[in-house]
């Protein structure tokens, strides 16, 4: 049995998956810019985080169905897989290192803990409204829109063309 394009496909439903997961985050980050109701802005903040285990389960499927699929295919020999794993790697990075931290302090802007709290953390101020209404302007969720809207062109032109 030729597992190739078995893998393909469960590479793509990853890949699928990864995008639908980034697609309500995406949705919320473009959302928020508009809020200033906190009640709101809190819901779309935990709708954003809700989605994450659907983008990380993926991410593993997609890599994982990707890598055998190079293997299967004989692919790795090839410069355009490595270039496409560079280019998912620099995604994830400044994803991680933009996005991250943005919303860290949106989440504390409205006097909520981080992800971990620490044990007797006091509890956080919120901030005013105009300070809340600054942070929500941030331009953060159009960069990362467009570095991962065109990061991942240049990934599905790379799988499909194969060019190098």
């Amino acid at each position: 049995m030729n597992w190739y394009p078995w893998l393909v496909v469960a590479h793509v439903l990853g890949a699928f998956g990864f995008a639908l997961g980034h697609g309500v985050s995406v949705h919320a980050a473009f959302q928020l810019r508009s809020e200033r109701d906190r009640a709101r802005i809190e819901a779309l903040l935990d709708l954003s985080a809700t989605s994450l285990w659907l983008l990380y389960l993926s991410l593993v499927v997609l890599l994982a169905a990707g890598i055998a699929a190079g293997f299967v295919g004989g692919w790795w020999s090839r410069l355009w897989i490595w270039t496409s794993i560079a280019i998912l790697a620099v995604i994830i990075a400044v994803m991680y290192a933009v996005a991250s931290p943005y919303y860290m302090e949106l989440r504390k802007a409205l006097g909520r803990k981080g992800y971990e709290p620490k044990e007797g953390d006091p509890p956080l101020a919120p901030v005013t409204p105009e300070e809340l209404a600054a942070r929500l302007q941030s331009t953060r969720p159009l960069w990362l829109a467009i570095v991962g809207g065109v990061g991942l062109m240049a990934i599905i032109v790379l799988m499909i063309l194969k060019p190098f």
